[in-house]
């Protein structure tokens, strides 16, 4: 079958990588110059496979109206005159439902498994460099009331397979003594052994080089799709900046730029861009204060992961703001919390990003058929968990592309 795949961040070469596999002949189409060249480029590189709570949540409603009036909140709102937001935001707030949370968390679960199986299984049979590491992870929380709420919540993951600890704030910093400047800030952590972290960048760089040298893939850069043309309720074209690009089936992959092209064809997708920031902080060679062991600090949102050479910090959400700027004063911000975490971490180097995920309300991706036409496919949404969802979401969409029994349940995803 010939497949037409937009987007070539993590989640669309991922899946341009196992539908070509799989034996399809693919066209992989983007309008940036590379791959991994929005969203994918500098993220937390987490791959956060058994904590994978939808940001809506019980927990969120309370502390929302705190972070709305603090200027150090990690999370921040602006309201816009758009329609769009207000949709999402009513399905985000219908979303803190304990019940609602509770089955998102579940089938949030069995995706990331799939996606660690994948990703394990893509290495074994071909190993990549991208900075790889298997130290676990450590989610430090502030204050004892937020660490009784995620004892609860490993409680509750456990019932799903999952490998979690309770630690004591002195445990935690025997775990990671880099925490040591934290002292008494810390009330406990939650330690997943299982977790991992890597550059999404160079892993989807990598694989798009294996693309590019596959017989069976076409690559189209600096190529915009400009719609999709539908006749008797299938695609027979997209329609680029360089051409009509024909397919038997076509997979839409391209995060928050996915809406106008469904848009056009009647289909409303429920994304927002939920903005981030990140500093990637060049480490020396004996790197003092440095944390081996991947870190959140919860109740700042902020996430710390090793990547060979480079400490990738990224925070903050950031509800309505401009897509591609760097906001000074948030970065000022995420610099002072960084210094009072890790004193001994030199950020004198630090390269600045931002860039969006695209979220749904209930931080579920969309993977399946589009009910816009009969061939073609959705595979977005993946928001903060674009990196640890990839290959399970690639690995499901090829599946039910390709008429073969699913790896896991579908239906939670379907668009």
């Amino acid at each position: 079958m010939r497949v037409c795949v937009i987007g070539a961040g993590v989640v669309g070469v991922t899946t341009a990588h196992l539908l070509a596999r799989a034996g399809h002949e693919v066209a992989l189409v983007d309008e940036r110059a590379g791959p991994a060249l929005g969203s994918s480029y500098a993220n937390g590189g987490q791959l956060s496979y058994s904590y994978v709570a939808p940001l809506a949540g019980p927990g969120t409603l309370a502390e929302m109206p705190g972070w709305l009036f603090r200027r150090d909140s990690p999370l921040r709102l602006r309201y816009r005159c758009d329609p769009a937001q207000w949709r999402w935001l009513a399905g985000f707030l219908r979303a803190c439902r304990a019940s609602v949370s509770r089955a998102s968390t579940a089938h949030l679960l069995s995706l990331s498994y799939l996606s660690r199986d994948t990703l394990h299984a893509m290495l074994d049979e071909a190993p990549m460099d991208f900075g790889l590491t298997r130290t676990g992870k450590l989610i430090v929380y502030r204050s004892a009331a937020a660490l009784d709420k995620a004892a609860a919540l490993v409680r509750y993951q456990a019932a799903h397979g999952t490998e979690q600890r309770v630690l004591s704030a002195a445990e935690t910093v025997a775990a990671e003594p880099a925490l040591a400047g934290m002292g008494g800030m810390i009330a406990g952590s939650v330690f997943t052994p299982g977790e991992e972290a890597g550059d999404c960048r160079r892993f989807t760089d990598t694989l798009f080089q294996r693309l590019r040298r596959a017989s069976n893939v076409a690559v189209h850069l600096n190529t915009r799709v400009q719609r999709l043309r539908r006749e008797r309720g299938r695609i027979v074209a997209a329609q680029t900046s360089a051409g009509d690009l024909q397919a038997d089936a076509f997979v839409v992959a391209s995060g928050i730029g996915s809406r106008p092209l469904l848009a056009a064809l009647g289909q409303r997708a429920p994304l927002y861009p939920l903005k981030g920031y990140s500093l990637s902080v060049p480490l020396a060679a004996e790197a003092a204060g440095v944390p081996a062991i991947s870190v959140t600090d919860y109740e700042r949102r902020i996430v710390y992961a090793r990547l060979g050479d480079v400490l990738r910090i990224a925070a903050m959400v950031d509800i309505g703001a401009p897509q591609e700027d760097i906001d000074a004063s948030r970065l000022a911000t995420l610099r002072r919390q960084v210094a009072e975490a890790f004193p001994r971490l030199d950020l004198s180097q630090a390269q600045a990003w931002a860039g969006v995920r695209p979220a749904t309300p209930t931080s579920k991706p969309l993977i399946g058929r589009s009910r816009a036409a009969d061939n073609l496919w959705l595979n977005i949404g993946q928001g903060a968990l674009g990196f640890t969802l990839a290959c399970g979401s690639a690995a499901l969409l090829t599946a039910q592309l390709g008429g073969a029994k699913p790896p896991i349940d579908p239906a939670p995803f379907q668009p």
